[in-house]
């Protein structure tokens, strides 16, 4: 019985450590809200959609959060969106 046990706290423990050094990699892209060419960085992550719906996505999808705000610099470069 010992043996489960310590098996399964090395198992546990493995896991934890592996989740910590493997985060879960984060989607996210550019949203443009109608009426105002005002832009923002959406986070895939969140399981509900922007609200209001009145928004289009401008971008492809970007892995990093850095990498979404140097796209949304481009794209106020670029003049497609105000902020």
């Amino acid at each position: 019985m010992h043996r489960v046990t310590a098996l399964c706290a090395a198992a546990a423990i493995t896991l934890s450590a592996v989740a910590a050094v493997s985060p879960a990699q984060a989607a996210f892209h550019i949203i443009k809200w109608g009426g105002n060419d005002l832009c923002q960085v959406w986070d895939d992550s969140i399981p509900t959609k922007p609200w209001p719906d009145n928004y289009k996505a401008v971008s492809k999808h970007v892995g990093t959060y850095d990498g979404a705000v140097a796209v949304k610099a481009h794209l106020i470069k670029k003049g497609v969106c105000k902020i």
